[in-house]
C-alpha cells in the first residue's frame, strides 16, 4: 500500500483551481496538480436541483501531509462547501511514489 494520496476537488473556474493548486504546490503541501476544465456539475443543493460548469483539480499528495493539505485547502476554496475526495491508490509505480514523496514538505 502507497503513502500516495489523490485528492478530487471541484472549483468554479480553471483560474481559481489553478492559482488554489499553485500555492499549494509552492507550500509544498501537494506534488502536481492536474486541472480538467469543462466539467459539467449536476447536484442538489439547498434543495434545489443545479447545474454549473466547474475545473476539476486532481492533487497529488502523501498521507502524512493530508491534514495539513485539507485545511490549507479549505481556507483557500471559495465553495462554503468544497469537494475535497481523498483516494488511496492500491498500486503506484515505485518511482512515481518516491517523487510524490519527496516533492511535499514533511513527507
Amino acid at each position: 500500500m502507497s503513502d500516495l494520496r489523490l485528492i478530487l476537488c471541484t472549483f468554479p473556474d480553471a483560474d481559481q483551481a489553478r492559482a488554489i493548486g499553485t500555492t499549494l504546490i509552492q507550500e509544498q503541501l501537494a506534488a502536481c496538480v492536474n486541472l480538467i476544465s469543462g466539467v459539467e456539475s449536476i447536484y442538489r443543493w439547498q434543495g434545489a436541483l443545479e447545474t454549473s460548469a466547474e475545473a476539476l483539480a486532481v492533487f497529488k499528495t502523501t498521507a502524512t501531509a493530508y491534514p495539513a493539505f485539507e485545511t490549507r485547502l479549505r481556507a483557500l476554496h471559495p465553495y462554503e462547501v468544497p469537494e475535497i475526495i481523498a483516494l488511496n491508490p492500491d498500486q503506484v509505480t515505485p518511482a512515481y511514489a518516491r517523487w510524490v514523496m519527496d516533492s511535499v514538505a514533511a513527507s
